[in-house]
């Protein structure tokens, strides 16, 4: 079975997993084989990396994991080979794996499933707030521009003819952000400036659930953010009531 990946750029693609429509991307040069993103068991990661082999012609080199959610990083044990990059904060996420566990499984993930990726789970070797990883004919970026969905975000931005910019879920198109106890609303307008400055107008700016979409859409949910209230922010969840679904599973990560 292979997934569908959808070319953003030259040797850039992404896929949407079916479960949480959780978006895994793909660059690859000349030097290396760039992921970014896991996803959420191992059998999810197997078809990602058969797919690879596919489509780039060899193994992935390189993960870079956006944030420390189930949905992101689970999947990762499956590259033994890879050097994996976080930033520091995820490190800590992955190790606590009764959290990593009950998130998965309050999210409708399989449990058997989980219980196989948790204890293959290793946390990352390079865990830096910024990373240039080389692949060759370019250099990719993994960059926390500061906090929003979580304290740990990292931003991944490949050059080339046109500009991919990955963002996790920093940016979400498939439904309104996900504001959780790790979110810092006051400072996700500021880093979302950050993340445009990084792509620019014409880049392709991928979420981490949803449709690639571009600047100004962006925009727009920056200032969506910007005019949430303390209040709002303490009580929005996008797998909460009203939340866009995807395959019946709701988004939150």
């Amino acid at each position: 079975m292979h997934l569908a990946w959808e070319r953003l750029a030259d040797r850039v693609q992404r896929c949407r997993l079916p479960f949480c429509d959780v978006t895994v991307g793909l660059a690859w040069g000349p030097a290396g084989v760039l992921l970014v993103d896991t996803g959420t068991t191992l059998v999810e990661a197997a078809m990602i990396d058969a797919d690879v082999r596919r489509i780039a012609g060899r193994p992935v080199t390189h993960v870079v994991l956006t944030h420390g959610h189930f949905d992101h990083v689970l999947g990762s044990s499956m590259f033994t080979e890879a050097d994996v990059f976080s930033a520091p904060g995820v490190v800590d996420q992955m190790s606590a794996s009764e959290w990593l566990r009950a998130d998965a499984l309050a999210h409708g993930a399989d449990a058997t499933e989980v219980d196989r990726a948790i204890a293959a789970l290793r946390p990352p070797r390079s865990a830096a707030h910024e990373s240039v990883i080389d692949l060759g004919d370019r250099a990719v970026t993994a960059a926390h521009l500061g906090r929003g969905h979580t304290a740990s975000d990292l931003v991944v931005t490949v050059p080339g003819d046109r500009v991919v910019v990955f963002t996790g879920d920093l940016v979400e198109e498939s439904g309104d952000p996900a504001i959780d106890s790790d979110s810092d609303v006051a400072a996700w307008p500021v880093t979302l400036d950050r993340v445009l400055a990084a792509g620019g107008l014409d880049a392709a700016y991928v979420p981490g659930h949803g449709s690639v979409v571009d600047a100004a859409f962006v925009q727009w949910q920056r200032d969506w953010l910007r005019a949430r209230t303390p209040l709002d922010s303490a009580s929005a969840d996008s797998c909460g009531e009203g939340a866009e679904t995807h395959g019946n599973h709701r988004h939150r990560h």
